[in-house]
């Protein structure tokens, strides 16, 4: 084994003489070929490298593909702060977006205030709803209007189109409503066309029920109810709903008034009614020319001169 490597040594050794001659040999040619200063070297020189630099641009790849990679990479970052900053601008534009909506149902509900159709002399206050205390037990809602504008209790609220409920507490500045839908709200309406007078109580839903018909069979669901203003409760012909047949097969009704989105409410002035203290004052006086009335006289007393009454 000691000769197999002193064998090795003695061919390698020779050989590796030989390269490193050959590569200082090709060093020293390549130095001396840069250092001539002669036209045709020159050429030779321009030649070389003609043929060799083009051959070359494998080697640049590697460089070229670094330099576009740190390229896209600048340019993904420039694309995500502006992914960014479009995702704010979207986010501020939906903002507005719900804004206008809520503005333009705003100004829906306020059209519709104006074209209610009521009595000419029935005026009205105008109020914004501040909260809303519905409850499984009890459905109201508070209003910013109270007696600094008049409000007085039992005044009927109406939305843009359907009557809503009745003004029940009043504050300086502000009104609670009690809905139709609460438990402790009835009033009196009338069916159309068939003119079926009956009691609308609410029950804590969306559908109160219609009571104490006189004909329920003249009553057919999609029939309209108005107020009767029987009692002097409600103005009379004041829009309530339309007829409907629950699931328990009772007449209920379908409320016109959108209870959903309650904003603006319409509180309606009703005219005050005249007062009798005295109930003498129910008795008409008597017509003129009309026999007079003979009180009977009293047991014990004489009857009164007729020829002295008539005189």
């Amino acid at each position: 084994m000691a000769r197999d490597k002193a064998a090795q040594d003695h061919y390698v050794r020779p050989v590796r003489r030989i390269l490193i001659g050959v590569l200082a040999l090709c060093l020293i040619s390549i130095f001396l070929l840069w250092r001539i200063d002669n036209p045709r070297v020159e050429r030779f020189r321009a030649a070389l490298v003609d043929r060799i630099v083009p051959n070359m641009e494998w080697a640049m790849v590697p460089v070229t593909r670094a330099i576009g990679l740190v390229d896209n990479l600048r340019s993904y970052a420039r694309i995500h702060e502006q992914n960014q900053e479009l995702r704010r601008e979207l986010q501020q534009m939906r903002a507005w977006r719900e804004a206008a909506l809520q503005l333009e149902q705003k100004n829906a509900k306020l059209l519709d205030l104006n074209n209610v159709r009521l009595d000419p002399r029935l005026t009205h206050v105008t109020g914004v709803v501040l909260a809303d205390s519905g409850s499984p037990f009890r459905q109201s809602v508070l209003l910013n209007v109270g007696a600094r504008d008049g409000i007085r209790d039992g005044w009927a609220t109406m939305d843009g189109l359907g009557l809503v409920g009745r003004i029940s507490g009043v504050g300086n500045a502000s009104s609670r409503v009690i809905l139709l839908t609460d438990a402790a709200s009835r009033i009196p309406v009338t069916i159309l066309p068939s003119g079926q007078r009956a009691l609308l109580s609410g029950d804590n839903t969306q559908a109160p029920v219609l009571e104490f018909l006189e004909k329920p069979e003249l009553v057919r669901p999609g029939d309209r109810i108005v107020s009767s203003g029987d009692g002097g409760m409600f103005p009379a012909g004041l829009l309530v709903g339309q007829v409907a047949q629950g699931p328990d097969r009772r007449l209920r009704a379908w409320l016109s008034a959108d209870y959903q989105r309650l904003e603006f409410l319409r509180v309606l002035r009703s005219p005050e009614t005249e007062r009798i203290e005295d109930p003498g004052g129910l008795v008409a006086p008597p017509l003129l020319g009309a026999i007079p009335f003979t009180p009977l006289p009293a047991e014990g007393e004489a009857p009164p001169d007729e020829g002295t009454a008539d005189g």
